[in-house]
């Protein structure tokens, strides 16, 4: 893996550490310290994702027009300043604003690590955006663990070691990326979704909206452990300790277990296609035991069938993004997966909030389960527009007078 490549795996961490002080606590803090319902902190939520949603596809812009270094310390430079705020004013509506300011700028920055990241290392194909997640879900680990700690001594300091922590993610960027130069891809290597090179993006585009509407089911449902699960599990008498724990046992597998993940991919052959397929069919699999939790050890079971699913799934879609983006719009190809996936934090908690405020969390399972069938019917079909287009071409070079 290239020196610049382990650059950006380093400021992931950080990146991540830094978000994960906040966000596993949001929902708690809004419901418990704030006073509110579980339907207005999902609203919340959903501010702060919909500005993570404009920020994911400015973000990818930029980097196609600017370049990844200053499109990530801009993106910084706001994060920092809406951390900083907060650490020192979180009544209601600053959480709700500084929140969204907070969304705007860690969603600039995902899409532009991203690109950078492939295009850093093109011929490593899955290879750089496998990195990447293990970065992310390093800091999920880390962030998660010192989490328990710091709330344990008083909620509040949460703010703090979120502004501290994009501080320091300030400086390193700026020291280690300045003059950090992306190698394009080779023009001659071949696309795995593409066979000829006139095919019109626009096919491209539409591969990856339909592969875009399951990326969304399956964030909507991911995001309810961040929100209704959390405050699920309080009211059964579960600390905050122990839900913190869940999400550090969630980084560590990803960390630990990706060899094994790996092997099984190998050993089944499986494509990008069936490996999130099986990704999903795992999801499924994961709701139905938190369907029937009401201790530790029944929520730490889901949990770890959630994150196998996880890492079949996570992975493969900016993959394929970068596959499937012209030259000279990874940024953009990025940023839509990336926002995609910041519109399912934005809807989840919301959607959530309300099935368990008005009906029950049993009854918010089965709807995630009947979305999850419609996620792999999307999944199965979603490179038919790139299929359909090689075929008519192909049939155009057949017809062509020798």
């Amino acid at each position: 893996m290239p020196k610049a490549l382990w650059l950006l795996v380093v400021a992931m961490v950080i990146n991540v550490t830094g978000a994960s002080f906040l966000w596993p606590l949001n929902a708690i803090i809004i419901h418990q310290e704030l006073g509110r319902s579980l339907t207005a902190a999902g609203f919340i939520l959903m501010l702060n994702a919909f500005a993570g949603v404009i920020g994911n596809l400015i973000g990818g812009r930029l980097f196609d027009k600017i370049g990844a270094y200053r499109t990530m310390i801009l993106s910084i430079i706001i994060t920092t300043i809406s951390a900083t705020i907060l650490a020192f004013f979180h009544s209601y509506y600053f959480y709700m604003f500084l929140l969204m300011g907070l969304g705007f700028g860690s969603g600039m920055m995902f899409p532009a690590m991203y690109a950078l990241g492939g295009s850093l290392w093109p011929e490593g194909g899955r290879k750089p955006f496998n990195a990447m997640y293990v970065a992310q879900n390093v800091g999920v680990a880390l962030g998660t663990a010192l989490v328990g700690i710091v709330a344990s001594i008083q909620l509040t300091y949460v703010f703090s070691a979120n502004a501290l922590m994009y501080a320091f993610l300030l400086v390193f960027v700026v020291f280690a990326f300045r003059g950090m130069k992306a190698k394009t891809a080779d023009a001659n290597a071949v696309n795995v979704f593409e066979q000829k090179t006139s095919l019109r993006s626009n096919y491209r585009l539409h591969s990856l909206l339909l592969l875009s509407v399951a990326f969304f089911i399956c964030w909507v449902a991911y995001t309810q452990w961040q929100a209704n699960v959390s405050v699920h599990t309080q009211s059964l008498g579960i600390s905050l300790q122990q839900y913190s724990l869940f999400w550090t046992v969630n980084g560590l597998m990803i960390v630990f277990a990706q060899p094994v993940v790996s092997w099984l991919i190998k050993r089944g052959k499986m494509s990008l296609k069936g490996q999130m397929i099986v990704g999903v069919i795992i999801f499924m699999a994961s709701y139905i035991v938190l369907s029937e939790a009401t201790i530790f050890s029944g929520f730490l079971a889901a949990m770890i069938i959630l994150t196998f699913g996880e890492m079949f799934v996570w992975p493969a879609v900016p993959t394929i993004a970068n596959d499937l983006a012209p030259k000279g719009k990874e940024g953009f190809y990025q940023g839509i997966v990336n926002s995609v996936s910041t519109g399912g934090k934005m809807i989840g908690p919301l959607l959530g909030g309300m099935l368990v405020d008005f009906y029950s969390m049993t009854i918010l399972i089965y709807v995630l389960l009947v979305m999850f069938g419609i996620a792999i019917v999307f999944l199965m079909k979603y490179d038919t527009p790139i299929i359909k287009r090689n075929m008519s071409l192909e049939k155009e070079e057949m017809n062509l007078p020798s």
